[in-house]
């Protein structure tokens, strides 16, 4: 998939699937994430911040597979902990699904991930 076709894509979605593999099992587990597009970088929030599985999956093994409208591509993962720049990703999460549903579906926001495409 080009490069531009990818951010047209992106830029055309809701949310994406993110596969990581399971710390124990080995296995990928896709989901449905949330995630602001900028430039060639992804930003993800953990739902439940550093407590959710997903994202201490990606501490084990940080490539993770994304897919945009059923095309799929590996990526490496860089986690964010500093608070200024989780508290960035959380204003261009807020711009894109609103502030009341980052509140609600967001409850704890100690890390960020971002995803250089």
């Amino acid at each position: 998939m080009s490069e531009d076709d990818l951010y047209e894509r992106l830029n055309r979605a809701y949310e994406i699937t993110l596969s990581v593999k399971g710390r124990k099992s080995g296995k990928d587990i896709p989901r449905p994430v949330w995630f602001v597009h900028e430039g060639n970088t992804l930003y993800l929030l953990p739902v439940q911040g550093s407590d959710t599985n997903w994202y201490k999956n990606m501490l084990v093994d940080p490539t993770l597979k994304i897919s945009v409208n059923n095309k799929k591509m590996a990526v490496k993962s860089k986690v964010i902990t500093e608070r200024n720049r989780v508290d960035d990703i959380v204003k261009k999460f807020k711009s894109k699904y609103g502030e009341g549903d980052v509140k609600k579906y967001y409850p704890k926001v100690d890390v960020a991930v971002k995803v250089p495409l």
